[in-house]
């Protein structure tokens, strides 16, 4: 279904895709796309983020939702890459995760998408895909993806997660999943399976 996938968000760099990840949360790729090219052209560097206003960064990001939060948050994590890394995005996942507010999904999928690392990024929607396709028991994200590592070959992980992410924006929805549209009904063990609405008859 997505021999070629990637992330929707838009980015040139490792720290743009850095800051556009952690301002996703709770909002859509199409909002943080909006909001992220000015934010840029305004502090196009961490050194000029971490040194913004932080009333003003809150006007450019307002309609990503949470904005005071996220706005604490990108500015910590823009003095936290200048002071510690000179400015830099370490490319290590260990590394990556001491940054303030980047957590392993984050870290994940800037190594998968820039680098073309092999990371598996596991958020609500990949959780939600492997434990209806009976890949995983667990409800750790860690766990969760050390499971999937055991199931995939290292160079294709790290275009796991935007395949599932997809995957169950098309067809595994969280409520209303279109399973008498999946290609995967005949091997998946979800139950109960939903039917074709009327409408779509």
């Amino acid at each position: 279904m997505y021999p070629e996938m990637g992330t929707a968000l838009d980015y040139d760099d490792a720290w743009q895709l850095l800051v556009s990840t952690v301002l996703s949360a709770q909002t859509t790729d199409d909002n943080v796309n909006r909001v992220a090219p000015v934010l840029f052209a305004t502090w196009p560097t961490p050194e000029d983020l971490a040194a913004a206003k932080p009333e003003e960064v809150e006007e450019v990001v307002y309609s990503t939702g949470f904005y005071r939060q996220k706005t604490k948050s990108i500015l910590a994590l823009a003095a936290d890459l200048v002071e510690r890394f000179a400015g830099e995005v370490p490319r290590d996942l260990d590394e990556m995760v001491t940054l303030k507010g980047v957590g392993r999904k984050t870290a994940s999928v800037v190594l998968a998408e820039v680098w073309g690392d092999p990371a598996i990024a596991v958020d609500t929607h990949v959780k939600r895909v492997s434990h209806r396709l009976g890949l995983t028991d667990n409800t750790d994200p860690v766990k969760i993806e050390a499971d999937l590592k055991e199931l995939y070959l290292k160079e294709t992980w790290a275009g796991i997660s935007m395949r599932f992410i997809q995957f169950g924006r098309d067809v595994c929805d969280a409520r209303k999943p279109r399973c008498w549209d999946c290609p995967l009904r005949d091997r998946c063990p979800f139950e109960p399976k939903t039917r074709r609405p009327p409408q779509e008859r």
